[in-house]
């Protein structure tokens, strides 16, 4: 049984081999035998990292240049655009200044033709009604002084003188027809202020939808590197401008057109109210009333002057 367990000399011999050999490669460095392999990596890395950079490097100087060509492009743009700003604003602000030259002219030549002294003189108005009441003055010597005086009262009195002695009916017809000629003169030149007024602020309008417009279509055709910021802020002032324009010459108009038709209606009042007196003075019926006051103070007189004796 010894003899068949027992193994050959040489087959022990041989596995001593294999487990020196074994335990030899088990104890040596891991980083001896994986070193190469790192270095292999570390150099492919290195490798990429120059090729990075020189390709960064490479690229940069194109990258600057194309950053400073969109810059002076832009530059220019806006350069051009505020060259061009004195002669757009000219042409959109062409309008608007007629515009306000027409109402200032109409609106100081309205204001000089309504003076209360010229539309109703009161020396005049005085001397004429005090003249009436007393009875000196007839149809002929009434309209005379009426057509001497020429203001826009006198007018309206003359228009009743000419229906003297007629009812009063008749009296004020005639007033009437005379007093809206003097308020159609009167009121004359008044539409230019509210059309300005009305008009201006529609051209505002208008040149707020061209300038944005244009402001669009220019953007829209820039170039790629162009600044389409500046264009478009250059687009909406200009287009602003204009409405700022038309409601900074709207808003005065407007307020001296209502000033001068509330002024109008002021005079009208004070004229209705003097012609009012004039058809009580010079109607069949007012002169029949003063013809009697007259006589009773005529027949008062004498029989005043008997008990007093």
């Amino acid at each position: 049984m010894t003899g068949r367990l027992a193994l050959p000399h040489q087959m022990w011999l041989a596995l001593a081999l294999c487990l020196a050999v074994s335990s030899a490669v088990v104890a040596q460095d891991p980083s001896e035998g994986e070193s190469p392999a790192v270095e292999a990596t570390d150099g492919a890395a290195t490798a990429v990292d120059s090729s990075t950079a020189s390709d960064a490097t490479d690229d940069s100087p194109d990258d600057v240049s194309n950053s400073a060509i969109d810059r002076q492009d832009a530059l220019g743009s806006l350069a051009e655009l505020t060259e061009a700003t004195p002669i757009v604003i000219a042409l959109a602000a062409a309008p608007f200044a007629i515009a306000s030259l027409i109402a200032l002219w109409f609106g100081i030549e309205r204001m000089v033709v309504l003076r209360r002294g010229r539309v109703i003189p009161k020396p005049f108005v005085s001397r004429f009604l005090h003249l009436l009441r007393e009875g000196e003055l007839d149809a002929e010597s009434a309209l005379d002084l009426c057509e001497q005086n020429q203001s826009p009262v006198a007018h309206v009195f003359a228009h009743g003188i000419r229906k003297w002695g007629k009812p009063s009916v008749e009296v004020e017809q005639a007033i009437i027809d005379g007093g809206e000629r003097q308020v159609a003169q009167l009121r004359k030149h008044l539409r230019v202020l509210n059309g300005v007024a009305t008009v201006t602020p529609l051209m505002g309008l208008l040149g707020t939808v061209l300038g944005m417009m244009i402001a669009f279509v220019d953007i829209a055709g820039a170039p790629t590197g162009a600044n389409r910021t500046e264009e478009l802020a250059f687009g909406i002032v200009t287009a602003l401008s204009t409405t700022a324009l038309g409601l900074t010459i709207a808003i005065p108009s407007l307020i001296l057109y209502m000033y001068l038709a509330g002024r109008i209606d002021s005079l009208v009042m004070d004229m209705d109210a003097l012609a009012q007196d004039v058809v009580h003075l010079i109607s069949g019926e007012g002169l029949s009333e003063r013809k009697r006051e007259r006589g009773n103070q005529k027949t008062i007189a004498p029989s005043v002057a008997k008990e007093a004796g």
